[in-house]
């Protein structure tokens, strides 16, 4: 498996995903119920995203601490977060969900921001270097 040392742009992209995850993750946890109603989004997918997001930043966090982390573990983030952008997209055009205002501004951020954070990590993941291959030693 291909490894990179993280260029120091892939760590600080990670960590900031890390920290506006997290803190996202923290709301929707805390107010899912308030959220649901202020933003007029189902409450399952509040309350389940944010799930999902308490695991992430927590590998975000693992990752941007790492001196060498799986390249493809970092492409599969900055997809994860293309795909992110686009259900985001895809709940508010063809979601059969009708936020309010608030609600439509809450989805539109996010997927602004998933967007920018995978176009940093990606710049991040080019402007990484390689990882020598570790060697094995076998006995004889």
């Amino acid at each position: 498996m291909r490894t990179i040392h993280p260029s120091p742009l892939l760590r600080t992209a990670l960590l900031a995903d890390a920290v506006v995850s997290g803190a996202v993750a923290i709301i929707q946890l805390a107010a899912t119920d308030w959220l649901s109603g202020f933003l007029q989004l189902p409450r399952t997918l509040l309350f389940e995203t944010g799930v999902f997001l308490v695991v992430y930043t927590a590998l975000l966090l693992v990752l941007a601490r790492s001196a060498r982390v799986p390249s493809a573990l970092i492409a599969v983030i900055v997809l994860g977060n293309v795909g992110w952008a686009l259900g985001c997209a895809g709940l508010l055009v063809v979601g059969g969900v009708s936020p309010s205002a608030m609600g439509v501004a809450f989805v539109i951020v996010q997927a602004v921001a998933v967007l920018a954070f995978a176009a940093l990590e990606y710049i991040g993941l080019a402007s990484s270097e390689r990882a020598p291959e570790r060697q094995t030693v076998v006995a004889r």
